[in-house]
């Protein structure tokens, strides 16, 4: 079987600019109002090219949920978590949720369309549930690493704890007062109910 050529430098770059541009089309019009017409007019290519960059909706989808995955990994990369206590790490969990929130809301924004979309469409859900279950299962871990070096509640339930510090962090947005004064003191809530007293 004949392999796929690598892509050169230049390839690369034009998919990046096809992903920061349907990312901030959707950031604006929401999914829905995607349309590759206007994704390609934003990069400044025909449509022609656009479509041997990405031939289908699926590929499209799968190139802006790379571009995400990346920052979360760029992220992460800036903040290593080895040696940090369980503590420590869900600390670091909030202020990477509130370091985004301050410079790159966008993200956000995209993600929740993307999850909206994801409810509907198996295709996007495809895309979307590799990222959500990694991110839930990390948590999980040092939830779980801290419930038994006793950091955390010795009846804590790492898995449902996970999806109660997801669920907080991504719902915060939504949250009369979306400032961060109020995300940081609802992390600090948060915290409080996890940790031994």
């Amino acid at each position: 079987m004949l392999e796929a050529p690598e892509e050169t430098p230049r390839q690369d770059n034009r998919k990046q600019d096809i992903a920061d541009a349907a990312r901030s089309l959707i950031a604006e019009r929401g999914f829905e109002g995607l349309r590759t017409r206007d994704i390609a007019d934003r990069v400044g290519i025909n449509i022609a090219t656009l479509h041997y960059h990405i031939p289908t909706k699926q590929d499209l989808v799968r190139l802006v949920a790379e571009s995400l995955r990346t920052d979360f990994v760029r992220q992460h990369q800036r903040r290593p978590r080895q040696g940090l206590s369980p503590v420590d790490r869900l600390r670091q969990e909030f202020a990477d949720f509130r370091e985004n929130l301050e410079s790159n809301i966008d993200l956000f924004t995209v993600m929740a369309e993307l999850g909206e979309r994801a409810r509907r469409d198996p295709e996007v859900r495809a895309e979307l549930e590799p990222m959500r279950a990694y991110w839930h299962a990390q948590i999980a871990d040092f939830l779980k690493a801290g419930r038994d070096n006793g950091s955390f509640r010795g009846d804590l339930d790492p898995q449902a704890a996970a999806s109660i510090v997801i669920g907080t962090l991504t719902g915060s947005r939504r949250q009369s007062d979306p400032s961060l004064e109020h995300f940081d003191a609802i992390c600090a809530e948060l915290l409080r109910c996890f940790q031994n007293p």
